[in-house]
């Protein structure tokens, strides 16, 4: 090989690796340039709508509404709605609280998010009202057992769970997969 023509194999190396490397950046920019940001609204209920919910949208798992409870944290909210997604923006949550009379951009129709009682683990089941860790551990351990709750009535059956807290939860969570 001459002088010349490793001078032109080099040059052209270089040039191809340069290429990669900007095909590469630019893929990845664009990949987490578009991310979105996680959204938490809280509005003062109105007489239609169920006190102490909170919606939670943008990039979580399970966008939708989840009880609000004295002393949760915005990380125990997102940990509500099944935690953020791969595109969240995590640089700065923002919490926007709409105005009264304001129309909310999530919907004032939309239902709220159900738990499925078949599917959730402990810490979600905890997001529930009235449900701590012990009757959250107690539906899980109810499920090992006797298998998948066949309709949300059979919650009752799970050891520490009366009517009151039934009713208390009964529009908040849900067996279909």
């Amino acid at each position: 090989m001459t002088i010349s023509g490793f001078s032109k194999y080099w040059t052209l190396l270089i040039i191809l690796l340069i290429a990669a490397i900007t095909v590469g950046g630019i893929a990845v920019w664009s990949r987490y340039s578009g991310s979105q940001p996680i959204e938490i609204s809280a509005s003062k209920p109105s007489s239609q709508e169920q006190p102490d919910k909170i919606y939670i949208g943008g990039a979580v798992n399970n966008p939708g509404f989840y009880p609000l409870k004295a002393g949760d944290s915005i990380a125990t909210l997102i940990q509500a709605a099944g935690g953020t997604s791969t595109s969240a923006d995590l640089s700065g949550p923002k919490l926007y609280i709409s105005e009264v009379g304001e129309v909310a951009e999530v919907g004032e129709e939309e239902e709220p998010q159900k738990i499925n009682l078949n599917r959730a683990e402990v810490w979600l089941l905890e997001a529930l009202p009235g449900i701590g860790e012990t009757k959250a551990k107690a539906i899980v351990d109810y499920r090992h057992q006797n298998g998948p709750f066949p309709n949300i009535n059979e919650l009752i059956k799970v050891e520490g769970i009366g009517t009151a807290t039934y009713q208390q939860i009964k529009d908040l969570i849900t067996v279909a997969d």
